[in-house]
């Protein structure tokens, strides 16, 4: 779990660098009661001396995001585990049975705390387990309360792990909402515009040549073509359900703002997810789909959402009079890409499939499959 600069994690590190001055000043205080009872008093000076200027250097070091890498972890550890080896003959083994604590106690946690925060549970864990190995084999004799600090160093690694993961997590998770609240006021944004501009222009034309015959017919249904696929792009803002923590979004609860009172949408019970980005342009194909059916069918259209586990299928169909024969092949020959480009494209980017059902006078069906498989496989790709 990398560190980046700032970010919620920063108050552990704060925390840290509180704790380890404050267990210094402890280690110093125990230092001076027991100096009387060390086997080499000046020693244990020199080595508390080492302490303080260690807990000076860590401190800065770790202010800063470049120095939460692995040259100042493992000299961080190092440094720690030489003091703890060196506590049996400073100390003395006749005092270590005594009772009297090791020289490093509490401080020797350091290292636990900045690996956990720096690389989670598993590496807050392996920093525990070496010291706590390290303290118990100096001591001889391993006592109940021996053991029961070196397990309370390693339950502290896994929990500040845990908890420094988790504020990465948040981090992202809200970098991500704040990313989309902004795509989405812009979007919104020119959408307004759009709507106010483009498409009404674009509406006008299409109906006012609608009835035409020749070129202006012609620029009439390419106008309403083009009106369809900006509706389309605008529908396709990410204005539906919020994304999970896997970033994925239900797909039924996105083509439900399609249902109308001509447009029937009809889901699974439960959700059926997909990442957010493969979920919006399957919608917006749907979107595409609708529009032709409003411009060319007139009637009534149901949308059918069928989650079969490897794929997931979108059907649309309606009650219009049908494609005739060629159609589709003429209007893509002729450079009008509704259904090829909004549809079709769409879809192959995907990895997708789109199946054209029509017979003249019985409507229309459309079946716009995405393998799901595919779409994990594209996710990292559409993150970017």
């Amino acid at each position: 779990m990398p560190t980046s600069p700032g970010g919620f994690e920063v108050p552990l590190w704060r925390a840290i660098a509180v704790y380890r001055i404050a267990s210094l000043a402890y280690v110093v205080m125990l230092a001076v009661r027991d100096a009387d009872r060390y086997a080499h008093p000046f020693a244990a000076a020199g080595l508390v001396l080492l302490m303080a200027t260690w807990t000076v250097v860590t401190v800065i070091g770790y202010a800063r995001p470049a120095g939460r890498r692995w040259p100042l972890l493992l000299a961080d550890l190092g440094v720690v585990l030489g003091i703890v080896l060196a506590t049996p003959w400073v100390v003395g083994r006749a005092a270590l049975d005594a009772g009297a604590p090791t020289l490093a106690v509490a401080w020797l946690a350091g290292p636990v705390l900045a690996w956990a925060v720096s690389g989670g549970r598993r590496r807050g864990t392996v920093a525990a387990l070496v010291l706590a190995v390290a303290d118990l084999a100096t001591r001889g004799t391993v006592t109940p309360s021996a053991f029961n600090g070196a397990i309370l160093m390693l339950l502290a690694g896994v929990v500040v792990g845990h908890v420094a993961r988790l504020a990465v997590t948040a981090r992202e998770r809200l970098q991500r909402a704040v990313e989309l609240e902004a795509a989405t006021r812009e979007r919104e944004r020119l959408a307004r515009g759009i709507h106010d501009s483009v498409l009404q222009v674009l509406a006008l034309v299409q109906r006012r040549g609608a009835h035409l015959d020749g070129e202006a017919g012609e620029l009439a249904r390419l106008a309403g073509e083009q009106e369809a696929a900006l509706r389309a792009l605008i529908g396709a803002a990410p204005t539906g359900p919020a994304a999970d923590a896997a970033g994925e979004v239900d797909l039924g609860e996105l083509l439900s703002r399609y249902a109308s009172g001509v447009v029937s949408v009809s889901a699974p019970a439960g959700p059926v997810p997909l990442p957010g980005p493969v979920a919006q342009e399957l919608a917006a194909a749907t979107g595409a789909a609708l529009d032709n059916v409003a411009r060319h069918a007139g009637g009534r259209a149901w949308v059918l959402v069928e989650d079969e586990g490897h794929t997931v299928t979108v059907s649309v169909r309606d009650d219009g009079p049908g494609i005739p024969e060629g159609r589709l092949a003429e209007a893509a020959a002729q450079g009008r890409m509704g259904v090829s480009r909004s549809i079709r494209g769409r879809l192959a980017d995907l990895g997708g499939t789109v199946r054209i059902a029509s017979t003249p006078g019985a409507g229309t069906e459309l079946e716009l499959a995405v393998p799901r498989q595919a779409t994990r496989d594209e996710e990292e790709p559409w993150r970017g």
